[in-house]
């Protein structure tokens, strides 16, 4: 399955959102601009559909309905998401539309899926009229009720959103259980916990990756201290003759977010949302991240989107135009554009402009040269 279409209205900070989905985007903007916001949309779909999900879990987890609205919604208060999938030559489209009652519980304005165009749900229904509790959840979310789209449901599920935080992976006294964790406090616990085969085979190729990032690490393996608690450690090249090892308590914010990286595209599963990836990487790394990330993904292949102010990952000439999604702060909320779709790109890449140097200045902050005067009296 893939995304190829998403909606939205009244969603955080946007307005109006209509974007084509590529297999791979890149969300470059200003700071506060709605990136983290429009992958937020993705994560949403995914809490409605995950087991202890569901809409009033999803809802809850941003606040309410009022946190989730956008401050913009007058005259049309209700937020609405709409996605359209590819699966092998059909087109899935899942739509819903929901607001607060006045005792704030999120209820359905409207849920409807359809395959190639014929309805499968479409809400509300009788049964819905005659019992409005039903509006507080989603079809969705229930087993009993999405039988005939679960493939929806499971696909939605298995959205995964990484924004890895390396304190959290040094961190020895981890919360046993915790399962995907969006900033990467159990990445140690899921390499430990792949089965040992298909463990081997991911170190090895990032252990390769490894030795040209960081030149002085030989060699990476992963261990249970007394306690269970999962490690990582590596060794580096040393004056003594079996080398140093050091575990992860050691390891620089750079190598274990790197690391975190590859380890999240070579896993399985459906589209990967990564937040700012260039952090604590050399920029001459970060150039190479879009080609890397792409050509490691497992297979089935997932989608990527990232989020990034960086020039370097921009500096790949193989990123499209239709890959890269530019946001706009403006009055009343935030515009999204895709870069094809702004006529005077193509003339600037054309001329000899890379496709950083003519994005960023184009979505940086208009007055951020202010900022040197910032401390002046």
């Amino acid at each position: 399955m893939r995304f190829r279409q998403l909606r939205l209205r009244n969603w955080k900070n946007f307005q109006g959102v209509d974007i084509a989905i590529q297999d791979r985007m890149f969300l470059v903007g200003a700071n506060a601009a709605g990136k983290s916001n429009l992958l937020d949309a993705f994560r949403f779909l995914r809490d409605l559909a995950s087991p202890g999900g569901g809409l009033a879990q999803a809802v809850a987890r941003r606040g309410g309905v009022s946190a989730t609205r956008c401050l913009a919604a007058r005259r049309h208060p209700d937020i609405e998401i709409e996605a359209e999938i590819e699966q092998e030559g059909s087109r899935w489209r899942y739509r819903l539309a929901f607001y607060q009652d006045s005792q704030r519980r999120p209820l359905l304005r409207s849920e409807r899926v359809t395959r190639d165009r014929k309805a499968i749900v479409s809400r509300p229904d009788g049964n819905d009229r005659r019992d409005e509790a039903r509006l507080t959840q989603t079809y969705l979310e229930q087993i009993n009720a999405n039988r005939r789209f679960r493939d929806l449901a499971t696909f939605f599920a298995s959205i995964r959103y990484l924004h890895i935080v390396p304190q959290l992976v040094r961190e020895s006294d981890r919360t046993p259980g915790r399962a995907n964790d969006p900033y990467g406090g159990d990445f140690l616990e899921q390499v430990v916990k792949t089965p040992e085969r298909t463990r081997k085979a991911r170190l090895k190729r990032i252990e390769k990756a490894l030795r040209i990032a960081v030149p002085q690490l030989e060699q990476i393996e992963t261990l249970r201290d007394q306690r269970g608690t999962p490690h990582l450690r590596g060794r580096y090249k040393h004056w003594r003759t079996h080398g140093a090892w050091q575990s992860e308590e050691q390891f620089s914010d750079g190598t274990l977010r790197f690391m975190g990286l590859l380890w999240a595209v070579m896993e399985k599963g459906g589209p990967l949302l990564l937040e700012e990836p260039e952090l604590s990487l050399h920029p001459e790394i970060v150039r190479l991240l879009p080609q890397m990330l792409w050509r490691v993904r497992s297979r089935p292949a997932r989608q990527l989107f990232l989020s990034t102010h960086s020039p370097e990952l921009l500096a790949d000439e193989g990123i499209g135009l239709d890959e890269t999604l530019l946001f706009f702060p403006e009055g009343e909320g935030a515009k999204v554009q895709s870069a094809a779709s702004l006529d005077d790109i193509r003339p600037l890449l054309e001329g000899g402009l890379s496709l950083s140097e003519v994005v960023i200045p184009r979505t940086q902050p208009p007055d951020v040269r202010g900022l040197a005067l910032f401390a002046g009296r």
